[in-house]
Formats: C-alpha cells, structure tokens, sequence
C-alpha cells in the first residue's frame, strides 16, 4: 500500500503515480467547489462554461506546479510564456473572482503536494460559501424593486397613481421622470417598498385600471442590482 507521507516527501522528481494523485485529487476538490458555486448561486448570470471553468482551472494549475517543482528556470519560462496570453474575460460579481481564486489555490496545493492544506483551505472555503449564501451577511434592501410606468401629463391620473402609491405601498420614491411624446405623456420610475398585504402583481393590476397608463414594468431588487 502506497505511503502517502512518502509520496508527499518526493516533490522533486514526482513519479507518474504521485502525478497521478495529484491531478485526481485536483479535479476532486475543484468539483466540489463548482458544485458549492452552483447552489449558493443567487445571481442571474449563470454561465455553465464558468462552473466548468472552475474544474479546468485547477487542473491545469497543479500540471503547471508540477512542471515547475523546485527548477527556478522553469518558474521563470513558464512565466513568460503565460505573459504573452491575453485573458479577456471580465467579472461583474467579485464573488465569482473568489471562487476562480479558491480554484486556482486548490490546484496549486495539489501541485506543490500540499494536499492537506489543498483539502483543508476547499473544505472551509466551501463551508463558509454556504453559510454566506444561508445567512444573507451583506443584505441591506430598503426597497423591494423599481416600479416604472408610463402616463399622460395631466393632473387627473397623477393624482390617482399617488392615490393608489400611497395605499398599497409602505415607501415609495421618485428616481426619474421624462416627458415623451412632446411632452403629451410622462415617464416615471419609483424605488418602491411592498406592503405584505398586497403584493406587486395586485399594485400592478390597480394601476393598470388607471385610464391612460402603460408600460407598467416592475423589476425586483435582486434585479436591478444585477443590472
């Protein structure tokens, strides 16, 4: 039976079964960090190419670290030649910078044998992904969404869109209004928080009953924070 202690202990000249669990145990421990990604995911750009991309990340971090081992020539050229790629993907959630991050640190300990600490660092990392994700740590919504709707400019649908705004809705505020049309119709848009009584869907549904209203879109905060 393979002494893991010992293979650890070889990092100079890996063997090919040492290569061999290591590129194993990266590819373990990079699925179960894509698959922590996918269900505490919250937002709405899911990109199946980029939980993928946490699994190839890894993998291919551990190779490089074990084409490296301990020649400081090989770090040098291997650091010049990945100079000349051109990466062009951007993050627009930096949770997602995390997790490549975490990816890439999973496959460097895998690389250098530290698979205890690759293992370790996963495991917590994983486990603080879903606390996160359960506990809500960084929620802070004054509003529930964006009300937005179109209306002639006249004084007598103005004063029923504030009738009804002030009835249904526990807060409400006005964040943009443009004339359209000649100035015939307004375009408005309100930062609006629900009443637990009355739901978006029965808002939308009274002010639609207004004569004269359209374009009533109502976008909720996760949403908008997206965007």
């Amino acid at each position: 039976m393979l002494d893991l202690l010992a293979v650890q202990s070889s990092t100079a000249n890996a063997t090919l079964i040492t290569l061999a669990y290591t590129l194993i145990l990266a590819f373990i421990l990079s699925s179960v960090i894509a698959w922590t990604y996918e269900k505490t995911f919250l937002g709405l750009s899911y990109s199946r190419n980029y939980v993928q991309a946490l699994v190839l990340s890894s993998v291919v971090a551990a190779t490089v670290m074990q084409a490296i081992g301990d020649n400081v020539g090989r770090g040098l050229g291997m650091l010049g030649a990945l100079s000349i790629v051109r990466f062009r993907t951007s993050f627009k959630d930096p949770r997602d910078i995390m997790f490549i991050f975490a990816s890439l640190g999973a496959g460097i300990g895998c690389g250098v044998f530290a698979w205890g600490a690759a293992t370790g660092g996963t495991i917590a990392f994983c486990i603080v992904a879903f606390l996160l994700s359960r506990t809500g740590l960084g929620t802070k919504h004054f509003f529930d969404g964006m009300l937005r709707f179109a209306m002639p400019n006249d004084s007598a649908p103005r004063l029923a869109v504030e009738k009804i705004l002030h009835s249904d809705l526990k807060t409400f505020i006005l964040i943009t209004m443009r004339e359209v049309d000649g100035g015939a119709r307004v375009d408005v848009a309100y930062q609006v928080r629900l009443r637990k009584s009355k739901p978006a869907a029965e808002v939308l549904a009274e002010l639609s009953k207004i004569e004269g209203i359209s374009d009533i879109q109502f976008m909720m905060q996760d949403a908008t924070t997206q965007m």
